[in-house]
């Protein structure tokens, strides 16, 4: 079975303000989970990376995700703090901490001012394709769908303090960067090589691990890795954009978008914006289509795949959850309208398994989160 691995990211915010929280010196390298998995630090000091082992099946999935937010939510509590998985934070001090690291240092560099600014976590999904040449193409069918995918996971509605009017104000913050949103259409290894060599030897990026396209080859691993979506509120969130991007890599008779860059950094924008309620590009079929109908056609083409991964029945429910409490950026609006900064906090602490170990009975954060999650917007 086609192997897969996650990497979450996550912010540590004040428990009162959901303001980020930077961490001193060695904080995040002394985090050592049990279940397997690593605990790693990430671009700010405010910010954890969650990273799986390989793994074979969205239930051994599920297990290491809960330990993993487990332990930052163990880790929050005594701080006052808690865990947000959000795209973005609800606020911010204007004054983030850059971690400390010879690649973060060239990071920095490179993005002058924007650094200070890049408060930013993603949900990066791996998936393992022995071929090279196949990851490649594996990479351009994936390329299409890009817009689909962001629309489904956007979950990043906040921005210092306010709604933006976006549901992935991540992704408006990303697209600053160098190399970033849509990768183009490569016709073999050696094209995407040389493409990925002359945006380095352009300065563009430092090195191979900062490109930020939305989809990418692995520099380290034999995988296609996907960093368009948001970081998820809950873990079922993030098993369903982890299941739904391994089956489509696998489903190697799925469309290819011959759509130019520009073409699918449209959709992303649109996707970006208005989340489920936007247009896009049906790589099927090459028409303009709205997102729901879009992403239907994306189940019926990977739904062979995921039938012999054994993910259909949970990937169909969670489409249809989505469907109904909406996505992640529209649960934490609703939450925010409904009962403010404790709205959200609950969301947070519901998504890390938290609630008793922070000072709020975890059957009733539950309660309160699943009220707030309730149709009818």
């Amino acid at each position: 079975m086609t192997r897969f691995g996650i990497e979450e990211e996550f912010l540590l915010v004040d428990r009162s303000t959901l303001v980020p929280l930077a961490m001193a010196d060695g904080t995040r390298e002394r985090l050592a989970p049990e279940g397997g998995g690593r605990i790693l630090p990430e671009f700010l000091t405010s910010q954890f990376e969650c990273v799986t082992d390989p793994l074979s099946s969205m239930t051994d999935a599920a297990a290491q995700l809960r330990h993993l937010r487990a332990a930052l939510a163990a880790h929050a509590a005594p701080l006052d703090a808690v865990i947000a998985a959000s795209g973005t934070p609800f606020n911010t001090t204007g004054h983030a901490t850059i971690s400390a690291s010879p690649h973060y240092d060239r990071v920095s560099a490179q993005l002058g001012a924007i650094a200070r600014g890049h408060e930013v976590n993603g949900l990066h999904v791996h998936v393992e394709v022995a071929d090279a040449e196949e990851r490649v193409r594996a990479l351009n069918r994936v390329r299409g769908w890009l817009p689909v995918l962001l629309a489904l996971t956007g979950n990043s509605p906040f921005a210092e303090g306010a709604a933006t009017g976006f549901a992935s104000w991540r992704s408006i913050l990303i697209r600053r960067l160098p190399a970033t949103w849509t990768p183009p259409r490569f016709h073999d290894l050696d094209d995407y090589e040389e493409q990925v060599d002359r945006l380095i030897a352009l300065s563009a990026i430092p090195e191979r691990s900062s490109l930020s396209w939305a989809a990418r080859l692995s520099d380290r691993f034999p995988t296609v890795e996907l960093r368009v979506c948001d970081a998820q509120l809950e873990i079922d969130d993030t098993l369903f954009t982890a299941a739904l991007t391994r089956a489509i890599v696998v489903s190697d008779d799925g469309p290819t978008s011959a759509a130019p860059v520009e073409q699918i950094d449209a959709g992303l924008w649109v996707a970006a914006r208005h989340g489920m309620a936007g247009t896009v590009v049906d790589p099927a079929t090459g028409q303009t289509t709205d997102a729901w109908a879009a992403a239907h056609r994306l189940l019926d083409i990977v739904g062979p795949a995921l039938e012999q991964l054994g993910d259909a029945e949970f990937v169909t429910a969670q489409v249809d959850r989505i469907r109904r409490d909406g996505t992640g950026a529209e649960r934490q609006l609703r939450a925010h309208t409904h009962d403010g900064l404790s709205g959200l906090r609950r969301l947070h602490l519901a998504g890390s398994d938290s609630g008793g170990s922070a000072g709020e009975p975890a059957a009733a954060s539950a309660a309160e989160s699943a009220a707030e999650s309730s149709p009818g917007e």
